[in-house]
């Protein structure tokens, strides 16, 4: 039996493929990559086998699609990147951080709408207070 959020079978990844749009990126790359990188970084932080993370994944790719000229998209498991995750305060999986001009500026943690993911980048990209 399968189990729907927001139409995404949860835990069925085989069924529901999308292209990855994100990049992985390592401890030792994130610095040079997020941080001091030019434009809006997202980096969500996840677990590969975790539910949640999966429908979130989902999610991030196809917005990714959209903003794929504007914003840098990143994952980081946190299983393969250990302490990345207490070094920036990620308590919960899944966390997408906001990062623009070397600062976090906002971010989203657990099960995330699409329209608010999307109404976050926005804000972001803006420089509207979150």
């Amino acid at each position: 039996m399968l189990y729907f959020f927001s139409g995404i079978p949860i835990g069925y990844t085989a069924a529901y493929k999308t292209k990855k749009m994100n990049k992985r990126v390592s401890k030792s790359e994130f610095k040079k990559k997020v941080i001091e990188g030019a434009r809006l970084s997202l980096v969500q932080f996840k677990r590969e086998w975790n539910g949640a993370s999966q429908i979130v994944e989902s999610i991030y790719n196809d917005v990714a699609k959209s903003y794929k000229s504007t914003v840098s998209f990143y994952s980081v498991d946190v299983e393969k990147e250990q302490g990345l995750d207490s070094e920036y305060g990620v308590m919960e999986i899944p966390t997408i951080l906001f990062f623009k001009n070397g600062k976090l500026v906002d971010h989203l943690v657990g099960l995330t709408p699409k329209n608010v993911l999307i109404e976050k980048i926005e804000n972001a990209l803006s420089g509207a207070p979150n």
